[in-house]
């Protein structure tokens, strides 16, 4: 499927919209990679959901202005974006940076967003000063550096032993400076926990048990803010199940959606 596109002022969002007419699901990715992250999970999912995948700012087939960007200006991209399709109630699903975003949207959009889906995240990633630390690594040392501890903090041991690792070694060399050092730069600058603890609606939170960078802890904490989310671990899989155990990823959401009566 070719993307579509939507328009942020100084920049365009790329997009995917299967355009079903069911229940709206909306896929951000993480720092440093795409909506393909989600493409093995969607496959898994029952026709009729209509299902939206979007590119971050600086990743993927979106634009990348100028950074540093703010975590603002990314929940606004996908406000807009939303707002673009006349979406309302949807279930919203985040990966790492995509889940600060979708907890940003949640407390401004409500009427957006009916539930969460949570992965691999927090209401806080890190510290203003390693933030720093890191930026100022990659400024002079170039991000291509960065390339075998990247992988092997996103990926359990046992899938960095596969064939199945290597298209995301190339995704993770694609990487362009300006949007990961201008995505890293909104998340040093953001702190969810009170804005995501007054959240009143149905969460679902889900964490790799090999995760190196949104420990399984860390991502229990996050559970533990929403009054009544879920907690789901898919303990084989590193920073991104649904791209090492997708079939468990889309049951363990194919359930949520069942239970909040949104499938």
């Amino acid at each position: 499927m070719q993307p579509q596109f939507a328009s942020n002022g100084d920049h365009k969002t790329a997009f995917w919209d299967s355009a079903a007419g069911g229940p709206a699901l909306v896929f951000a990715h993480g720092l440093g990679f795409d909506h393909s992250i989600w493409a093995a999970t969607i496959a898994l999912l029952p026709p009729g959901l209509r299902v939206i995948g979007y590119d971050l700012r600086g990743h993927g087939q979106s634009d990348t202005p100028p950074a540093p960007y703010t975590m603002g200006a990314l929940v606004r991209d996908a406000e807009t974006l939303l707002d673009h399709l006349a979406i309302r109630d949807a279930v919203f699903i985040g990966h790492d940076l995509g889940g600060m975003v979708a907890q940003g949207l949640a407390v401004k959009r409500l009427d957006q967003i009916r539930a969460l889906v949570l992965a691999n995240t927090a209401p806080k990633l890190g510290t203003k000063d390693t933030w720093a630390r890191d930026i100022a690594t990659i400024r002079a040392t170039g991000i291509e550096a960065r390339l075998d501890t990247d992988t092997k903090r996103n990926f359990s041991p046992a899938f960095r032993k596969t064939d199945a690792l290597a298209p995301w070694t190339a995704a993770l060399r694609a990487r362009r400076l300006q949007g990961f050092l201008g995505c890293a730069q909104a998340i040093a600058g953001s702190d969810f926990y009170t804005p995501t603890a007054s959240l009143r609606l149905p969460s679902l939170i889900i964490a790799g048990g090999q995760d190196a960078i949104t420990p399984a802890d860390m991502v229990q904490d996050l559970a533990h803010l929403i009054p009544g989310a879920r907690m789901a671990l898919i303990r084989p899989a590193g920073h991104l199940p649904m791209v090492e155990a997708p079939q468990v990823f889309a049951t363990t959401l194919l359930d949520f959606l069942r239970d909040i009566g949104h499938s």
